[in-house]
């Protein structure tokens, strides 16, 4: 008989140590009680290793811009009571109070941006040119959102769709009329496109703008219900203006969608004669913002209501445009768009980073099990497969910093010549990026076990106000479509002309096919040029895989269209080879720039990790035959080192965040004194 003791004889050992010398009658579960202290929080800062680099030098890095002016207006939230500040585990933290209902939620919007507004935080957003002033105001909208999601919407709907609508698809008087007034609040704008019956197909809407020679107006109908404008942000409660979409008609001819300007409510915020405005109702997330629904019955506005830059009318009916192609006359009907995706996807990136600050803090100072009779409890962290649940998601939340900046700085610095990169790329990130948002959320939720179903605590309600974000602004998958569809074009046009590749990444089509080792090593697999490598041949063979199969229903008499969709699912697989390129490029890039050091050192930790995870999570690498199969066993394998390397850098990296104690959760510190009965918290 083995004289070893079993793990259920060892246990019982214990427990019985425990009882000895108790008096009669002691029930087991008071002598555990009795038998071992307390836990009690340790802060991580207290027990980890200091930092091997600066997190003042990785933050500079990841939030690229104005570091200052995030941090003041984090400070200006802090300091008003309309932001809930609250006390708990000797800490305030200040986020929304999601226990009132919608209508309370929405009045404390507004007066959140009234006091906003009061601060001078929107001064220049509209009227102040140039790249810097952009930046700026991106990198208070990102701050403002770690707040509240419902906040940023309110405010993003104002300034970018309403406001950047007058200002790109406006001319002068467009300009001087509203733009001031958009800046300081004196009016309230929302932006009326979508419909019951069209979102993503914006050139079906069906709301009409017939133009009456007669007394030089539009007059706006909402023909039958599926044309009843939906999901208008700020037209249940607030919006006093909207930008209204609608097929242009003059003497019969159907001129295409064009942007109008109409008023929906008077000085006293009453809806005006012949519209007919309606609540969404309740939301998963979100009931901040006043969603609404409306109805035009043969209202009128002035010819000059018309926003037009791209195509105006004259007095008497004649239609003129500076674009002669319909397709790209509505494509430049959508510009204030691509502003809005920018932001959506950049403003996930910072979410991304709360919720890991949060769950990696927990997972720092939470203990469970342990693996030794009687031995103390382990970390969180310092499970393998907590590490593998969590470090991978602080690489790909790093790599999408770099290619928020990337994207921010195209967009602010564009020029006509760069308009089609900046829709390709704000199209794939915007998608990418917000679906990553939505995965990183749930592993955080699950990773604080039933402390993240506790909305105090930040992760669980995030997932709902966020989850929105890969339908509005462009559905996800609609949007890769575009991206593949863009990279087809590039692809036939360059075979066309016999030109080079130029843009969007793609030179590297124009050298050899890369060849990647049969056989490969964890020096290989952390090589940056083999991780390029094959990024760009799984790249260059897909979309060669996708032009053919294209060409293929062409051939069989197929329409464009048609041939797109049947070839659907390798144009995913392109659009998404083409994000994680492009991902890594710029990363890369910016790795490039840092000097050698231990900072350098943890930039290529992330990358390989990212990398891997990459080839380990995507069946394209074994579907098309770039690994085989011992090599992504390899790789999988190299995971769990690479993330037991970077195991030390966790507590620096997430507090290189740069984002205040405040804006966390009671669960990222002291979370015991948090739930302590002399607390008096509910």
């Amino acid at each position: 008989m083995d004289p070893t003791p079993t793990a259920a004889g060892r246990r019982a050992a214990a427990i019985a140590r425990h009882l000895v010398g108790l008096p009669s009658g002691t029930s087991a579960a008071f002598a555990a009680l009795q038998s071992s202290p307390c836990l009690s929080y340790v802060p991580p800062e207290s027990t980890e290793a200091p930092p091997a680099f600066s997190p003042t030098e990785l933050r500079a890095l990841l939030d690229g811009h104005h570091l200052r002016d995030r941090d003041w207006v984090f400070g200006a939230m802090e300091e008003s009571p309309l932001f809930c500040p609250r006390r708990a585990g000797g800490k305030v933290f200040v986020s929304p109070d999601y226990n009132e209902g919608k209508e309370g939620q929405r009045e404390a919007t507004m007066r959140r941006i009234g006091y906003l507004t009061r601060r001078g935080v929107f001064r220049g957003w509209l009227t102040e040119p140039g790249p810097e002033a952009e930046l700026r105001k991106l990198s208070l909208l990102e701050a403002l959102g770690v707040y509240d999601h419902s906040l940023v919407i309110k405010i993003g709907v104002h300034f970018f769709l309403w406001g950047g609508a007058i200002k790109f698809l406006g001319t002068k008087r467009h300009h001087d009329k509203w733009l001031l007034d958009t800046e300081n609040y004196v009016i309230k704008g929302c932006f009326a496109m979508t419909e019951l019956g069209h979102g993503s197909n914006v050139r079906g809407i069906e709301t009409i703008a017939t133009y009456d020679s007669q007394t030089r107006e539009f007059v706006i109908n909402t023909p039958c219900e599926s044309a009843q404008k939906y999901w208008i942000g700020g037209a249940a409660n607030h919006a006093t203006h909207t930008i209204v979409f609608a097929q242009l008609h003059i003497n019969g001819r159907n001129e295409g969608v064009h942007a109008f300007v109409a008023q929906i409510r008077d000085q006293d915020e009453s809806v005006l004669p012949n519209i007919h405005i309606a609540d969404c109702g309740h939301k998963i997330g979100l009931n901040g913002v006043d969603n609404g629904r409306i109805w035009f019955n043969n209202i009128r506005v002035p010819r000059e209501n018309l926003l037009n830059l791209v195509a105006d009318v004259l007095p008497d009916g004649q239609y003129i445009s500076t674009i002669d192609d319909p397709d790209q006359r509505f494509a430049a009907f959508l510009s204030p768009l691509t502003l809005g995706r920018v932001n959506i996807a950049v403003s996930s990136v910072y979410i991304s980073k709360a919720g890991l600050a949060i769950a990696v803090r927990y997972a720092l100072s939470r203990r469970a099990f342990s693996i030794t009779p009687d031995g103390p409890e382990m970390l969180l962290l310092d499970y393998p497969s907590h590490q593998r649940r969590l470090l991978p998601l602080l690489a790909k939340a790093c790599m999408m910093s770099s290619a928020g900046n990337f994207m921010k700085n195209m967009y602010v610095k564009r020029t006509p010549e760069v308009s089609k990169a900046i829709h390709v790329y704000s199209s794939a990130l915007k998608a990418t990026l917000t679906w990553q948002n939505m995965t990183t959320l749930q592993e955080c939720r699950e990773a604080c076990g039933g402390q993240g179903l506790k909305t105090e605590n930040r992760v669980g309600i995030f997932k709902a106000e966020f989850d929105v974000q890969s339908t509005f602004e462009g559905d996800n998958n609609v949007l890769l479509q575009q991206v593949s569809k863009a990279l087809y074009a590039e692809f036939v046009a360059a075979q066309k002309k016999k030109k080079p590749f130029k843009g969007l990444g793609l030179e590297h089509l124009n050298g050899p096919c890369p060849v990647i080792p049969g056989s490969l090593s964890s020096g290989i697999l952390r090589s940056s040029k083999f991780q390029m490598d094959l990024f760009c041949l799984r790249e260059w063979d897909l979309l060669k895989q996708f032009t053919k199969e294209v060409s293929h229903y062409l051939a069989q008499g197929e329409s464009r269209e048609k041939a797109f969709m049947l070839s659907y699912q390798i144009g995913e697989d392109l659009a998404r080879a083409f994000t994680e390129r492009t991902l890594l490029q710029i990363f890369l890039e910016d790795e490039m720039k840092t000097l050698a050091g231990s900072l350098k050192d943890v930039l290529g930790l992330l990358r390989s990790i990212y990398v891997m995870v990459c080839i380990d999570e995507s069946a394209s690498f074994l579907r098309y035959g770039y690994l085989s199969r011992d090599n992504v066993a390899t790789v999988r394998k190299e995971i769990m080192t690479l993330c037991s390397e970077l195991r030390p850098h966790a507590l620096a990296i997430v507090s290189s965040f740069g984002i205040p104690d405040g804006f966390l959760s009671p669960l990222a510190f002291d979370w015991i004194e948090a739930n302590a009965l002399s607390s008096g918290r509910e």
